[in-house]
């Protein structure tokens, strides 16, 4: 189920055949262009019909329709969320919980942190690969651990198996975004997902409840003690100012910086809603960043003149030219190739244009960032590998209201990742990816000189 890479010749219109399949087979046709030869399929689709009706949902190929679909939270919105994320705030549009919670969020995850979580990345990974001794699982053993373990040191959620925080966020992803009306799944396998997913968020519950009662007692005493020895405190800092010493970092993470902090009743932020934003900072770190990371991997190790790109920008410390060859690779292979919107209202996408296409209330969009970010309207030729591009035009991390509130936590993770693997000397994948016939990347073996 993972997207493909490269072009695959038809030798036939696309559409000429979906104008000639019956009904019933037409979405799940499309689903099978999506999946195994998305850039001409979408290439079609933005020439031809840029909005495609089709009985299970609508497609939207350009990128000024996709950036209008995701622009109007409160038209096209993420009700087919709540079924799966329940009150997290992701569920909510635009509203007064998603605004204030993750403004929040955004003020824990401190943009000033991106040095310090770059090095720890870099320092996680280092201790991973040599360890290794220069084979490795890289799935498994390396683009999961690496998340998990900055979920554990730097987000806070410790005292709980690794293992565990994968399989949570793993069940968490897969019924949210690969468990959908649209999803190609068996009824079986349906009931299997949402299973995994109740049992998964139960246990996160649980542990969530007791991590945040051990931290909360420990910040108060704390607190407490920082109260008595306020005097002191006070004159170590005046004795650091005159010396014109920085003062010590201090060791901390952000559950941690979640349970310091006051908020006033009017806020509504109490310990029920900062347990569920904790919660929210694993969900959405591990199984992403695992995909994108390994399918960037793989994409350069396919492509040498890349790779050797990469690989001289970070013998360079060119980080900036690095990052910039990652996010352009993830371009072509991207963790999904469209995000998905509910229409709340009817709606004309396209008004007085011959595209102009009347969305229904309830109708189910797919807007095609994949196919938005070979726009050539948008993307000077959007064909070819261009390591410079501007950041704001990708759509790796959302875009608009529900961009992802990890955004900068990513622009290093991810990156950094990538970079510590490429550079072990003779890199070199033993095989495919294994998708295992999920959504997810599930086994990769690599190897280098040691």
């Amino acid at each position: 189920m993972h997207y493909a890479t490269e072009h695959y010749a038809t030798g036939t219109s696309y559409l000429a055949i979906y104008d000639h399949t019956p009904d019933e087979e037409k979405f799940p046709l499309v689903r099978r262009w999506m999946e195994r030869e998305p850039l001409p399929f979408f290439r079609e689709l933005r020439e031809k019909r840029p909005i495609l009706a089709t009985p299970a949902c609508t497609l939207v190929a350009r990128f000024s329709d996709v950036t209008e679909v995701l622009s109007k939270p409160g038209v096209f919105t993420v009700s087919l969320y709540k079924p799966k994320m329940k009150d997290f705030f992701m569920a909510h549009d635009d509203d007064a919980v998603h605004t204030r919670e993750k403004s929040i969020m955004y003020a824990m995850l401190n943009r000033d942190d991106l040095p310090f979580v770059r090095k720890m990345v870099a320092d996680i990974a280092r201790d991973i690969l040599d360890a290794a001794e220069g084979k490795i699982e890289a799935v498994n053993s390396y683009c999961r651990m690496v998340p998990v373990t900055l979920v554990q040191e730097y987000f806070g959620l410790k005292g709980v198996e690794r293992k565990d925080l994968i399989d949570w966020s793993y069940w968490n992803q897969y019924d949210a975004f690969h468990n959908q009306p649209f999803s190609d799944v068996s009824d079986e396998m349906r009931r299997h997902i949402s299973e995994r997913h109740s049992a998964a968020d139960t246990r996160l519950a649980e542990y969530l409840t007791g991590l945040v009662a051990i931290r909360l007692a420990e910040v108060k005493a704390e607190q407490a003690r920082n109260f008595l020895l306020f005097p002191l405190v006070l004159l170590k800092k005046l004795f650091r100012w005159i010396l014109g010493r920085k003062p010590a970092r201090v060791t901390d993470d952000i559950v941690t910086r979640m349970l310091r902090s006051t908020y006033p009743e009017a806020v509504d932020f109490d310990i029920k809603r900062l347990g569920l934003n904790a919660g929210g900072l694993l969900i959405g770190a591990v199984e992403t960043t695992s995909q994108a990371a390994t399918q960037v991997i793989a994409y350069l190790l396919e492509h040498r003149v890349w790779l050797e790109k990469a690989i001289s920008a970070s013998r360079n410390q060119d980080i900036d030219a690095f990052d910039g060859i990652v996010w352009e690779a993830l371009r072509f292979v991207p963790i999904a190739p469209f995000l998905f919107r509910q229409a709340a209202c009817n709606y004309t996408l396209c008004p007085g244009t011959k595209y102009a296409t009347s969305i229904e209330a309830g109708t189910i969009v797919l807007a095609l960032t994949q196919s938005a970010m070979f726009d050539g309207a948008s993307f000077e030729n959007p064909d070819d590998f261009v390591p410079e591009r501007d950041w704001y035009q990708y759509f790796h991390l959302g875009f608009g209201t529900h961009e992802c509130l990890g955004k900068h936590v990513a622009m290093v993770l991810i990156p950094e990742t990538v970079r510590q693997i490429l550079i072990r000397p003779g890199i070199a994948a033993l095989g495919p990816i294994d998708y295992k016939s999920g959504p997810f990347p599930e086994h990769y073996e690599l190897s280098w000189r040691v």
